[in-house]
């Protein structure tokens, strides 16, 4: 049973998705969805509200596409949306925090979770305001004990509640986390925003929080007063109260001041520090929002500055009246007419840092502080020497149990100080001190920690594992773990770069393949790692040979045993089924004395793995043979594309964890592609319990990571996983010298007044069916509108399936025509990428016949001996070739190195897709620099779209790797513009 979640008008609910079907269910039942008698007792809740809810989901006329987490795998060939019904429990928003710490097996559960982490966050750090909502305003929602618990009693006609304060940091992470919703987290029967929705969801998370972080009533005696009846609904079980029109607008007061800080100016606030005296000063200044970089003092604010929006003068002056607020002390600086400076000593600059510096902060304000500041801190220095002088290079029979002599110091950023200095510093009590030339923040519980620390065992010895096991897991807030002196063994895996120290392995006798220095590297790093009794992660970047590193670890232990020789417990390694026949060709090309046995289909049969190498199965099979797998002895575990278990509770992550192994390895490029959870669950897989339970996970690193960029979060779960990743990019030239550059280019492509005439037509008729319609209606016929356009844009007769002429009628195909002219000209080969199947069927025969070339087509539709024959062909064949791909069917899996030039005929809008079709041609054994062309139509839909993705760049994978049902939010008026036709865009 999946759980899912889905906001609605009555607060959260979810629904469940199990394996096995209903007895004949009956459109629009979603055959698959688990009764609402089932979830609730599932979910651990009593009597929930059940509603049956109506959601949009891809699917044939007979039943929806399963999610991506069953693991089963989809029967249609062309799915549709369609509205199907689920039975839903809604529990109350207590339960429902609860539930969402509990269940994070699917992607909408994820996402809720992540808003309730991000409430949570907010009412740790007092980012909430109190407000008063007339009964008739209220969502049903933020009924905090459901609306049978007398939210609003008799005679009171308000309610009373917390909602959570939003600028700055917060703000963005808010917008980035609304663009990362998925769709099925909002109901279909209304459509809304995704940030609507999520606000709505936040403020009912926060204020729960809130209520239950107050766990007595701040009223000793039963109130009276409308104060003390306000007060009373803000902190007790019932919010509901009387409703006082003079508090509702002080409180709407509030609410405005605080979002007055989003404008195009903020004041910023500098702390400079002394040379030698206790004279401190935090400089006052403007400074542009949406440019840091933009800085001017307050000084030259009041001399005269140009460059700056509004009046410099008076908002520089607006802002100090906001900041005397949150920071009193500043009001010795407002009492000159042209405030540009606050004077402080050392107790008074260290409140600014610990106090004053972070509310500024979260209220939108600049802040910049030194360098050292959060950085330089008291903590631990962890010295070993193991008792046998062993490294990397001669790890052989040294053990994770064996004994080392360990010694830990108090330091001082990189410096080590004695119990004098400590004690000396203990007897100043000054917060911040110089300390060997750097100054450091202090405080009593530091001071009283170190002291604790200097009383206790300092030195001695224990097993290497202990001591790993203490390093990776070192998260005193109070003393941290600042350095790590260790040698030998220890300490080239605690260092990270095990791989650099090793000396590397040469290419095993066997293997037919010349193994590159840094596989050479790569290859003796996982040979480490198994000796140690250790799992890894192999996150090399796409192409640099994680599949070659692999059989050449199999092979190395394998040794010069004969191929019928058994050589103790085999390797499973676990696949996606789409990438079983090109582990079965590498195995037997580069290491045909390799036994393999691929354990899948019809024809299994498990008394072949004993007489196995390597076994070869998928994450389906894996799942349904689990008891099978688990009565065998395993070597190692692998994983590859190992970002199929990076949610830790789908069906197939649990089963590949539930597989006894003596070591195990993930293979992946991208070890986190959305959220640190993912590396958790990966990692969870590699070392099971490394990094703790996956809620202290979360506490301690995914949430002050995700929420808040904390840097000593960052570094601390790199020490902790710095030693199990390896990951080498190919871009890296220290890596691989010989890999060519990528060059990528935009070509504009005008349209022609016939393609001109037909977009206009299209936004023209498709925008008006858009402003009639509503919800899921006016969702379809954005996707439509955006589809017909970027036919268009391709050719005339794309659109309108006429089966008419191409030549002289489309921009685009007249500058694809021409790049092809002169790659073939140059006796160059180039790949030829477009999203539709049937744009590529008219481009093949038409290039063929202008080209009088060969011109290669490979889509979906082909067998694949036939898809075999074209790549074979493509890269062997030394005549100049096009070869046209539609992007899904060939955009991973394929090596098409013979090509040295890509064209994006018509954009997927998804530069990690594009990106994957690109690297099908910049990989190992590419000789020539790649050159990169995505055709764009000037002044239409294409190029505002090309826009937002440069714009959002650092969100692409999260906000446009889910297609374009994005861009379904925009209003009417915003879709006018993306739209919009311009005249530079015709030729």
């Amino acid at each position: 049973m999946l759980v899912h979640g889905v906001w609605t008008t009555e607060g959260l609910a979810f629904w469940a998705e199990t394996a096995q079907a209903a007895d004949a269910p009956r459109p629009p039942l979603h055959p698959f969805a688990a009764p609402a008698a089932e979830v609730a007792p599932a979910l651990g809740l009593a009597d929930p509200r059940s509603p049956l809810l109506e959601l949009l989901l891809p699917g044939s006329a007979k039943e929806p596409l399963p999610s991506p987490e069953t693991g089963r795998m989809a029967q249609v060939s062309r799915p549709r949306l369609r509205l199907w019904q689920v039975p839903a429990v809604v529990p109350a928003t207590a339960d429902t925090l609860r539930v969402l710490d509990e269940h994070a097996e699917t992607a909408t559960v994820r996402h809720w979770a992540a808003v309730a982490a991000f409430a949570d966050d907010l009412v740790r750090r007092g980012r909430v305001i109190p407000q008063l909502v007339p009964a008739a305003d209220q969502h049903p929602s933020q009924h905090p004990a459901g609306p049978d618990d007398g939210w609003v009693a008799p005679g009171d006609n308000a309610r009373a509640g917390w909602r959570p304060v939003l600028t700055g940091a917060d703000a963005a992470y808010f917008r980035d986390l609304a663009l990362a919703m998925p769709p099925a987290c909002r109901t279909s029967s209304v459509e809304r925003p995704s940030a609507d929705v999520q606000h709505e969801a936040l403020e009912a998370f926060t204020d729960a929080l809130v209520r239950r972080r107050l766990t007595g009533s701040l009223l000793t005696r039963p109130a009276r007063t409308l104060q003390e009846r306000w007060l009373a609904a803000l902190t007790g079980d019932r919010p509901s109260c009387p409703d006082v029109p003079e508090l509702r607008r002080e409180l709407e007061k509030w609410r405005v001041a605080v979002a007055a800080s989003e404008g195009a100016t903020r004041v910023c606030f500098r702390l400079l520090e002394p040379a030698d005296t206790d004279d401190w000063r935090v400089e006052l200044a403007l400074q542009a929002a949406d440019d840091p970089s933009l800085y001017v003092p307050a000084a030259q604010v009041w001399r005269g500055v140009t460059g700056l929006p509004g009046v410099p003068e008076r908002e520089l002056l607006t802002g100090l009246g906001r900041a005397v607020r949150l920071y009193p002390e500043l009001d010795r600086a407002l009492r000159v007419p042209e405030p540009s400076e606050l004077a402080l000593d050392t107790a008074g600059a260290f409140g600014f840092l610990r106090q004053a510096a972070p509310l500024l902060q979260a209220a939108g304000f600049g802040v910049q502080l030194p360098r050292w500041a959060g950085r330089t801190r008291l903590g631990l220095k962890l010295t070993t020497r193991t008792t046998k002088q062993q490294s990397a290079a001669a790890s052989q029979g040294f053990g994770m149990r064996e004994l080392v002599d360990f010694r830990v110091d108090l330091a001082v950023g990189d410096e080590t100080i004695s119990e004098a200095e400590l004690a000396e510093l203990a007897r100043l009590k000054v917060p911040l001190v110089r300390v060997r030339g750097q100054w450091v923040e202090l405080d009593d519980r530091q001071l009283k920690a170190a002291l604790r620390a200097v009383e206790g065992s300092r030195a001695g010895q224990a097993s290497a594992a202990e001591i790993l096991r203490q390093v990776v897991r070192s998260d005193d807030e109070e003393l941290p773990l600042l350095e790590i002196d260790a040698d030998g063994v220890l300490g080239d895996l605690l260092s990270g770069q095990a791989e650099r120290r090793l000396t590397p392995l040469a290419t095993p006798p066997g293997l037919d393949a010349t193994l590159r220095p840094y596989q050479e590297r790569g290859l003796a790093w996982l040979s480490f790692l198994s000796e140690l009794g250790l799992g890894g992660v192999l996150a090399d970047d796409m192409g640099l040979g994680k599949t070659i590193t692999t059989l050449a670890l199999l092979v190395h232990e394998r040794g010069a045993a004969a191929p019928a020789e058994p050589v103790g417990a085999p390797t499973l390694l676990v696949c996606p089924m789409s990438l079983i026949g090109n582990w079965q060709r590498e195995a037997a090309r580069f290491a045909p004395g390799l036994r393999v046995y691929v354990h899948h289909g019809s024809g299994r049969d498990a008394a072949e793995i004993e007489r196995a190498d390597l076994v070869i199965t998928t994450y389906g099979t894996a799942y349904r043979d689990l008891e099978t797998l688990k009565r065998h002895r395993w070597r190692r575990v692998v994983c590859d594309e190992a970002q199929a278990i990076k949610n830790s509770g789908t069906l197939q992550a649990q089963a590949v964890r539930a597989i006894p192994t003596d070591t195990r390895l993930a293979l992946t490029g991208t070890p986190v592609e959305n959220h640190l959870a993912e590396l958790w669950s990966i990692m969870e897989f590699a070392n099971p319990g490394l990094l703790g339970p996956r809620s202290r996970f979360k506490t301690r690193f995914q949430e002050p990571i995700e929420a808040r960029q904390d840097e000593q979060a960052a570094r601390a779960l790199k020490r902790a996983t710095g030693p199990f990743i390896l990951r080498r990019l190919k871009t890296d030239k220290s890596i691989i010298s010989d890999l060519p550059e990528k060059l990528e280019v935009k070509e504009w492509c005008p349209l022609t007044t016939e393609q001109a005439t037909l977009y206009q037509a299209v936004v023209d008729d498709m925008l008006a069916k858009i402003d009639s319609s509503e919800g899921i209606e006016r969702r379809g016929l954005v996707l439509s509108a955006m589809a017909k356009l970027k036919q268009v844009c391709n050719h005339p007769a794309h659109l309108l399936k006429d089966g008419s002429r191409l030549a002289g009628r489309s921009g685009k195909l007249a500058r694809l025509e021409q790049l092809a002219e002169e790659i073939l000209a140059e006796g160059e080969k180039a790949l030829l990428f477009t999203q539709y199947a049937e744009f590529g069927a008219m481009l093949q025969p038409y290039l063929a016949q202008r080209l009088d070339r060969p011109v290669l087509w490979l889509h979906g539709g082909l067998p694949k001996k036939t898809r075999d024959r074209l790549v074979d062909r493509f890269q062997h064949d030394p005549e100049p070739t096009l070869f046209v791909l539609s992007l899904k069917a060939a955009g991973v899996g394929l090596n098409l190195t013979a090509a040295n030039h890509v064209v994006h005929v018509d954009r997927w809008w998804n530069p990690a897709v594009e990106d994957q079709a690109t690297d099908r041609a910049f990989r190992i054994g590419q000789r020539k620099n790649v050159q990169v062309r995505k055709l764009i139509c000037a002044g239409t839909l294409e190029e505002r779209v090309d826009q937002m993705i440069e714009r959002k760049k650092a969100l692409a994978e999260r906000v446009v790797g889910t297609g374009e049902d994005w861009l379904t939010d925009l209003s009417t008026e915003e879709l006018r513009e993306v739209f919009r036709l311009t005249t530079e865009g015709v030729g």
